[in-house]
């Protein structure tokens, strides 16, 4: 008895380890990624790509059919 929470505890142990090490791995890709993001920004227009309409929408908390060129440019003037 006592096998099952020997093995929650251990599965909690682990999850936070990994979260801890993940974290700032994740921190760091963030950062490449709205770099990334940005440049392309500067170079385009709208229409973007799903993946870049995905990165402005989280950004700006705006559905992306909602986003006009005029958002990227006062976001591109922030940066």
């Amino acid at each position: 008895m006592g096998a099952r929470r020997i093995r929650r505890e251990q599965r909690r142990q682990d999850m936070a380890e990994s979260r801890r090490t993940n974290g700032m791995l994740k921190m760091k890709e963030r950062l490449r990624r709205h770099k990334r993001m940005l440049e392309i920004l500067r170079k385009g227009r709208l229409p973007f790509t799903p993946p870049v309409l995905s990165w402005l929408s989280a950004t700006l908390n705006k559905p992306a059919r909602q986003i006009v060129q005029a958002d990227v440019d006062q976001l591109l003037h922030q940066q």
